[in-house]
């Protein structure tokens, strides 16, 4: 099946053939060294915080984190810092990366289904804020906070097991998702209000009902689901010793709405926007907005998407089959997703001249293959597209999250240079350095 190519908003393509054809000028592209290339508008990524911050009022007490999976680059974090974000973290490497880029403890949030016990002990040492996925792991930090008070706040992940969206790989709270305590599983949300009786530095609940697929009311739903829990905890009756030295207390005080909005891949449009998903929980789940709660969010790819791109040389094109073909050096190392599965990860892809100028002419339909030495390489397929020749462009939209970021080191392809850039008032583009781009002496290193 051909898919057509959507049309570019002409201020937006503008943009990212200027920084192509700058980047081109001072060799961050070459046909030689610098074969493939990704690129984040860090002017862009500051517009979406401000959009995300501004959808939730000031008088609410909020800590949006930076979901680190969709663009751990200790630079890029460090920006998101600068920007106001704290961040969340799901694995010790991030955990890591997130303290390198000069994150406070108490604004980040762990967030595994398989925390080991070292990295809780380190997070609670700390005072990092953790959101525990199991009865399993609640008994290890019951271990580990013993008679004390913890420096952290602690949350439980509950799964409103509300169903999937289109992708059922993105979507967390199915029944048999593996990520939280399902509260329709027989007797678990009694036993949840128990744990949290009885434990008075429980706090939080934490939920997140997918990304990319889930439908915005699906995850509206979820959120008012977890949100009808924390009510049923608070409203239960504490025992009397707790009672006696807290009069009034109320055991759940925050909510972790997790993250997960997803992203308009067909245009250049943001869509659906921070404050549209606001306002819709604003009308499903009032709560969150009387300042009853103090709220986390866990946004990632939604701020990162839209604000980046992936430029590749074609070094070949041929024939097969009828079909024109390119074969460039952007494939599954760094589109991994829509390599796999390119039904739910379509990129949109525009052609280039050398020097980085678009590429005019009739479309005409071509694969866009990689270059890892398997058959179904291929970011696109039958794409109507300016005929491309060796030597072209191609840029892959919409990649400033995951993508070159998670790389793939199939056939031992080594990581791309990764440049932030900004353009000033009169279009002048600067870099900034987010990644360099690793040798092949790095994929050689001997053992210790």
């Amino acid at each position: 099946m051909t898919i057509p190519q959507p049309a570019a908003d002409p201020a937006a393509a503008a943009r990212r053939e200027s920084v192509l054809r700058e980047a081109v000028r001072q060799r961050l592209l070459d046909p030689d060294d610098a074969l493939l290339a990704a690129f984040v508008d860090l002017d862009g990524v500051a517009a979406s915080v401000a959009d995300l911050r501004a959808a939730f009022p000031d008088r609410l007490d909020v800590l949006h984190t930076f979901a680190a999976k969709a663009n751990c680059l200790v630079p890029l974090l460090a920006r998101l810092r600068e920007l106001g974000m704290g961040c969340e973290v799901a694995s010790p490497g991030e955990f890591a990366q997130a303290l390198a880029a000069g994150f406070e403890p108490d604004r980040i949030v762990l967030d595994s289904p398989a925390k080991t016990r070292r990295e809780l002990a380190a997070a609670l040492e700390l005072g990092v804020a953790v959101n525990i996925d199991n009865w399993q792991e609640l008994e290890r930090v019951d271990a580990l906070v013993g008679p004390g008070t913890p420096r952290s706040r602690i949350g439980v992940r509950v799964n409103p097991q509300i169903g999937g969206g289109t992708i059922g790989a993105m979507s967390t709270a199915t029944a048999t998702s593996k990520f939280g305590i399902g509260l329709a599983d027989e007797g678990n949300t009694k036993r949840l209000v128990e744990a949290f009786r009885e434990r008075p530095w429980l706090t939080w609940v934490h939920v997140h009902v997918g990304s990319q697929g889930c439908p915005l009311d699906l995850m509206a739903d979820g959120v008012a689901r977890a949100v009808a829990f924390a009510e049923q905890v608070n409203a239960e009756q504490v025992n009397a010793e707790q009672v006696n030295a807290e009069p009034g207390r109320r055991q759940v005080v925050g909510i972790d709405l997790g993250g997960g909005l997803p992203v308009n891949f067909a245009d250049d449009t943001t869509a659906p926007t921070f404050a549209g998903y606001a306002e819709l929980l604003r009308a499903r789940v009032p709560e969150l907005f009387d300042g009853r709660y103090r709220l986390a969010t866990e946004f990632g790819r939604s701020l990162l998407a839209k604000n980046g791109f992936t430029a590749a040389y074609v070094e070949y094109t041929k024939t097969s089959g009828g079909r024109r073909i390119a074969v460039t050096h952007a494939g599954a190392q760094v589109a991994t997703r829509t390599v796999f599965v390119p039904d739910a990860w379509p990129l949109r892809i525009t052609a280039h001249h050398p020097s980085g100028a678009r590429k005019d002419g009739a479309p005409v339909p071509q694969d866009i293959a990689g270059p890892c030495c398997f058959a179904g390489d291929l970011v696109a397929v039958a794409r109507p597209l300016p005929l491309l020749e060796p030597g072209d462009l191609v840029a892959l939209l919409d990649t400033g999250a995951y993508y070159a970021t998670t790389h793939f080191q199939y056939n031992s392809l080594p990581e791309p240079a990764v440049h932030g850039f900004t353009v000033d008032a009169a279009g002048a583009v600067r870099f900034v350095p987010l990644r360099r781009a690793q040798g092949v002496d790095e994929l050689l290193r001997p053992v210790d």
